[in-house]
């Protein structure tokens, strides 16, 4: 974590101090006591923490497209649907007491000669996925040495096998919960020697030169009735504005929280309307007509964790700076040296793919990580509980519960259920211990 105290730190100039310097002004500078990073365009591009979809992928490229790549937080997340969805597996589940609950899938497939073993394994802390390969006909008793290889804390647990029908669709809902097709981005209007977010939320005036670069982004729309992503927007009543600016980027919608298009309140000089908007956002768009310094703690938020500085130059080019906080990893594309794009396609493809992939970045800082552990925690319960009290009914062990099927074809506790219960009733009982299979 950072430090803010005067102590640790030789602080940065302030920026009333820049401005008192005189031009020429630097697009960016850090908070006196720091906590945030400058991309640096002259450098070596820097190494992406996020995985890189590959350029053939479907999405990753489109017609027009520049060769700006969108990043993505893992491919683990779709490994479910990629390798077991539709085709015939089993799912397992356990409840450990030191690793919390556990989700086990496993697929056999057999290729000529060749014989694979799909694993997947979640867990609190993560879920992995292996791909292996054997010619031994113990290849279904040594999943439980994988597992053990996943997750060493799993020695000696008991597994159950699910025997819900749709278990596969509650499965993959929790595997891709973290899979966003959905955005959005505070754009925030700097006037030159503007030093504080009253000053920057009380701007109203849209001039010719940010109606140009909203263009650039996106459409602007009427939110009455709007159809699209409406990015916590009102879309009935009115109550944040009447028309925003909104997009899709290669099957990505954005929403933009426009400052000068969101509500103004007379006599609020901290406008809560704007703020509480652009203030919850990851990532912002920062505008500037003409060169003047920006700081990445003017705006008070504990989620604004990157922006993007975007300054109108001659002759329709844009000089872009980018700016995070110290533990979002670096992000691509990376800036071109110099950092200048010139107004048209090519720039607008920059632009959105780097607002993506920037927060995708901020996701792997350590507020959104925490975060995203716990809301990972509390699905697997839900899920593991669910699937649970799903399998115990199709047994007919548990009264009182919902049984899809159950009176299906005049069949009340007899005909399928109890067929169903027969043939399944040997590997309830015969719950999987994974340390004598390891033994």
């Amino acid at each position: 974590s950072v430090s803010l105290f005067q102590d640790d730190y030789i602080p940065y100039p302030r920026i009333e101090e820049v401005l008192e310097r005189g031009a020429p002004y630097p697009q960016l500078i850090l908070p006196e006591f720091g906590g945030y990073w400058i991309e640096d365009p002259e450098a070596d591009p820097p190494p992406v923490s996020l995985e890189i979809k590959g350029g053939g992928e479907e999405g990753d490229t489109a017609p027009g497209d520049y060769g700006y790549r969108l990043e993505q937080i893992s491919e683990a997340a779709q490994a479910y649907r990629k390798h077991f969805l539709g085709r015939e597996h089993l799912n397992f589940s356990c409840s450990a007491s030191s690793v919390g609950n556990l989700l086990l899938s496993l697929r056999h497939e057999e290729d000529k000669d060749q014989e694979s073993l799909h694993v997947l394994i979640r867990y609190t802390h993560t879920h992995t996925h292996t791909h292996t390969h054997t010619h031994t006909p113990e290849m279904f008793t040594s999943h439980f040495l994988e597992v053990q290889l996943l997750c060493d804390e799993a020695a000696g647990l008991r597994f159950s096998p699910v025997l819900y029908p749709k278990a596969s669709q509650l499965i993959v809902n929790y595997d891709e919960h973290e899979v966003n097709n959905t955005f959005k981005f505070g754009v925030i209007y700097q006037r030159f020697g503007q030093v504080s977010e009253e000053e920057l939320f009380r701007n109203n005036v849209e001039t010719p030169a940010f109606t140009e670069f909203l263009q650039q982004l996106g459409d602007t729309v009427e939110l009455q009735d709007f159809k699209g992503f409406r990015g916590g927007l009102d879309v009935s009543h009115g109550q944040t504005g009447s028309h925003s600016v909104y997009t899709v980027h290669r099957q990505q919608e954005i929403m933009f929280h426009v400052s000068t298009k969101l509500p103004f309140t007379e006599g609020d000089t901290q406008q809560l309307q704007r703020k509480r908007h652009i203030g919850n956002d990851i990532v912002a768009v920062v505008f500037q007509e003409e060169a003047t310094p920006f700081v990445p703690d003017m705006i008070a938020s504990n989620f604004l964790h990157a922006f993007i500085v975007v300054q109108a130059e001659e002759r329709g080019f844009y000089k872009v700076s980018v700016t995070a906080r110290e533990d979002v990893p670096a992000f691509g594309p990376p800036l071109p040296n110099p950092a200048v794009l010139k107004k048209g396609p090519e720039f607008r493809d920059f632009l959105l793919t780097k607002l993506i992939n920037a927060e995708l970045a901020c996701y792997k800082s350590e507020r959104f990580a925490r975060l995203e552990e716990r809301t990972r925690a509390a699905l697997l319960d839900t899920l593991h509980d669910e699937l649970y009290r799903r399998s115990q009914c199709m047994l007919g062990l548990t009264s009182g519960l919902e049984e899809e099927g159950r009176a299906e074809n005049g069949h009340a506790h007899g005909g399928l259920l109890e067929s169903i219960k027969v043939c399944l009733g040997l590997l309830q009982s015969c719950q999987l211990t994974l340390a004598s299979r390891v033994s």
